[in-house]
């Protein structure tokens, strides 16, 4: 009897063995399957850090080295995030400035690639004004989707360009002196084919009230007069990749967005980098928060980090990230 006891204890024994290892056999391959958390800090707040230590002060070719100090910001960060970082110095003003350029490749060693998409912000700001959400917004978001998307893997021969532009803003404005107009010409004289350029201008202020969007004469009754959204605006010229990047955003994220694909005399269609490129026929849009027709400190001094809404600008960002992806990634099946 005793013994039959003791062999009963022993079974108990093994079952509960048994089922304490696939427990923990279950366990792990739950942790496997589940979704990493994003090391470091969360992505507002990166955003944030990088938008005050960009844009806290004018910089520009006014303010030499407040500008000097953004790109040392920009460049560091982007070393910090394992890229080999390339410069397009040129002299403005007076001075050196420089384009500063990481990329995402996957051509041949030494191919010119098939097609590139340029991710791009100018990061100068407006004289007088410390340019909080003018650019720098637009520099703190191409900051993080770099790093988002530094594993990513684009299709064949496509290459993923980030680029952060100087000299944005006027007196160089649309001048052989701009910086997005250096690098689209170089693009060109070198035979590159650009597929698109999305360039970030001012990505970093929302409002949910009603009429606190203003809209251009023309299409002021298709869009919300409500200032949550964000836009993806571009020539006739480049409707199609209108259409093409507002589709991946929209299958990508929840956060509203509307798109204008209108002449190049609607009031606002042509006012950043992108028209660098369509210049050199290239298609190219501006990602965009509407900028004077939503914010009240545009080119002003109040134009200061605490203005912006950085949860927002997070939420914009991981949809953006997915929406390269869209674009420069391998077909979808």
């Amino acid at each position: 009897m005793r013994k039959l006891a003791r062999s009963h204890w022993k079974l108990l024994i093994a079952i509960l063995l048994a089922v304490a290892l696939a427990t923990l056999t279950l366990d792990t391959d739950s942790a496997a399957r589940a979704p990493r958390p994003e090391a470091g800090p969360e992505l507002s707040v990166r955003l944030r850090a990088h938008v005050s230590a960009i844009a806290s002060r004018e910089h520009n070719t006014a303010t030499p080295h407040a500008l000097e100090q953004a790109a040392r910001h920009i460049e560091t960060t982007l070393q910090g995030y394992g890229y080999q970082l390339r410069r397009q110095e040129y002299e403005a003003d007076g001075q050196q400035v420089r384009n500063i350029e990481v990329s995402v490749a996957n051509t041949a060693p030494g191919a010119k690639p098939e097609r590139i998409f340029i991710v791009g912000a100018h990061y100068d700001s407006a004289r007088g004004g410390p340019g909080a959400n003018d650019n720098g917004s637009g520099t703190a978001a191409v900051l993080e989707l770099a790093r988002l998307l530094k594993t990513m893997q684009p299709s064949r021969g496509t290459e993923v360009k980030f680029v952060f532009f100087v000299n944005e803003e006027p007196p160089f404005f649309m001048g052989e002196q701009m910086g997005s107009m250096q690098h689209a010409r170089a693009l060109e004289k070198n035979g590159h084919r650009v597929a698109g350029a999305l360039i970030l201008e001012t990505v970093g202020w929302y409002a949910q009230t009603q009429n606190s969007q203003r809209l251009p004469p023309g299409p002021e009754k298709q869009y919300p007069s409500t200032g949550n959204f964000i836009a993806f605006v571009g020539t006739l010229e480049s409707s199609a990749l209108v259409r093409q990047a507002l589709a991946a955003f929209r299958a990508e994220s929840s956060f509203p967005a509307e798109g204008l694909a209108a002449p190049a005399h609607v009031m606002g269609v042509t006012l950043s980098d992108h028209s660098a490129y369509n210049r050199q026929g290239y298609p190219a849009l501006m990602i965009t928060d509407t900028a004077f027709l939503r914010y009240p400190y545009y080119h002003t001094g109040e134009d200061t980090p605490d203005k912006l809404d950085y949860a927002s600008m997070a939420r914009v960002v991981k949809g953006l990230a997915r929406t390269i992806e869209a674009l420069a990634g391998p077909a979808r099946t």
